[in-house]
């Protein structure tokens, strides 16, 4: 699922499609075997979650605007999405119509949104704000170019790296525009977002341990014959039964396994199928990403085999995680691994085609990223999946994947290893 927030990658558009199909389709039967043995009997693990706090919220702002004062940047422009939740609370979509803040070196933030979207927007801003709304015949650009003449002291205007082109082209062209340089705000943005705090971790927690327990409901559940969809609908239903919002899933099975990212060929469960099952959802804004992958039947000894190195792949990917190491490392251990054994090199088929892990927390992806080209050295706070998968075109692909955060000690898992291919959660 990678990408940034302005766009849906194929990942995150099987996920959505699949699971709004696979509640509308399911079978009868299935649904009602659902109904009385399924979700119905799972309980919320999430009552005790807490969401980050008003006070966490606006020493992210000072943090911001520390950076923004020592690298002689004037504001940050950030349109809804993750960050502009980050830094600010408001949790709101993106639409045609703009909703965003301009957050200066020094002072209030100001915010910008649809005035009949105000009492909507004010609902999760955990901040003080001057909210300036505008109305459908007027410029939402004119607002952010008068915050800025009112707030932003000399110097360029950073931009949030997923803020959508239109909106800094028209604010540049709004009448008295900011008529100021302007620059990336990915490495201010990241600076701030890229270590997370006790309560984020404590929330990404809380999203896993949701996951690892849906998927553990459809594995006790599957049966001869479902459909793609049929098993799609058991993780929805169990992912909310549990307590969290679900944001994907993908149920790839038999040769589509081989696909890292989904097949739209039919699928079914047989005896011998392969269950690629990966899974995320959301806690409070903070994200999981699972993957399980096991035979419905016996497994014969070339899946296992497989499995079984990627298993191992998993593991030299955390025992090569060293603080202060470029993450790109992990990514190296894990390739080396699999090279020795014969699999592809350079990210060839069969083989591993992806890396070796991502960055999470608020989104899916996030930097920094477990591939061998990024340099970023690990620091304590950092979380990251951990899904050295192996891929086989025509035959299966296996992928198993857990997250973990970064600590002075070394890499603490978020969810536990998965033991064996016939004891897969």
């Amino acid at each position: 699922m990678s990408g940034d927030s302005t766009t849906i990658s194929r990942r995150t558009l099987l996920g959505v499609l699949s699971a709004a199909g696979a509640l509308a389709l399911g079978a009868p039967a299935l649904a009602a075997r659902s109904k009385a043995k399924g979700a119905a009997s799972l309980a919320s693990l999430t009552k005790d979650a807490k969401p980050i706090t008003a006070e966490e919220h606006a020493a992210r702002i000072a943090r911001l605007q520390s950076l923004l004062r020592q690298r002689k940047v004037a504001a940050l422009l950030v349109e809804a999405g993750a960050s502009l939740e980050y830094f600010t609370g408001i949790r709101w979509h993106r639409s045609e119509r703009t909703t965003a803040a301009v957050i200066p070196a020094e002072g209030g933030v100001v915010a910008v949104t649809p005035a009949f979207e105000e009492p909507s927007v004010r609902e999760t801003l955990k901040v003080p704000a001057d909210v300036r709304p505008w109305k459908e015949d007027e410029s939402p650009f004119d607002r952010l170019a008068g915050a800025l003449r009112d707030r932003a002291a000399a110097g360029p205007l950073a931009i949030e790296g997923t803020t959508r082109y239109f909106i800094v082209d028209r604010l540049v062209a709004a009448k008295g525009g900011p008529g100021r340089d302007v620059v990336s705000g990915d490495e201010l943005v990241r600076a701030c977002r890229i270590v997370k705090s006790p309560a984020e971790r404590a929330l990404l927690q809380a999203a896993n341990d949701v996951t690892i327990a849906a998927i553990r409901s459809v594995h006790g559940r599957l049966e001869a014959g479902m459909q793609r969809a049929d098993v799609m609908k058991l993780l929805v239903e169990a992912t909310e039964a549990l307590g969290g919002a679900h944001q994907f899933s993908l149920v790839l099975l038999n040769d589509a396994s081989a696909y890292p990212h989904g097949s739209e060929k039919p699928q079914s469960v047989g005896r011998g199928s392969v269950v690629l099952i990966d899974s995320g959802c959301s806690v409070h804004g903070y994200q999981s990403d699972i993957s399980r992958t096991w035979i419905f039947g016996e497994p014969t000894p070339r899946q296992r085999d497989v499995w079984s190195t990627v298993k191992r792949g998993q593991e030299i990917a955390l025992e090569t995680a060293k603080l202060g190491a470029p993450v790109g490392d992990v990514d190296r251990a894990v390739r080396a691994f699999y090279e020795a054994k014969g699999w592809g090199k350079d990210y060839a088929l069969p083989g591993t085609s992806h890396r070796t892990g991502h960055g999470i927390g608020m989104e899916g992806h996030e930097p920094p990223y477990l591939v061998r080209s990024d340099t970023t050295p690990l620091e304590a706070g950092m979380c990251f999946s951990d899904e050295p998968g192996i891929y086989i075109p025509g035959e299966f692909g296996i992928r198993l994947e857990d997250c973990w955060t970064m600590t002075e000690s070394g890499p603490k898992l978020f969810t536990p290893l998965a033991t064996s291919i016939d004891q897969p959660v």
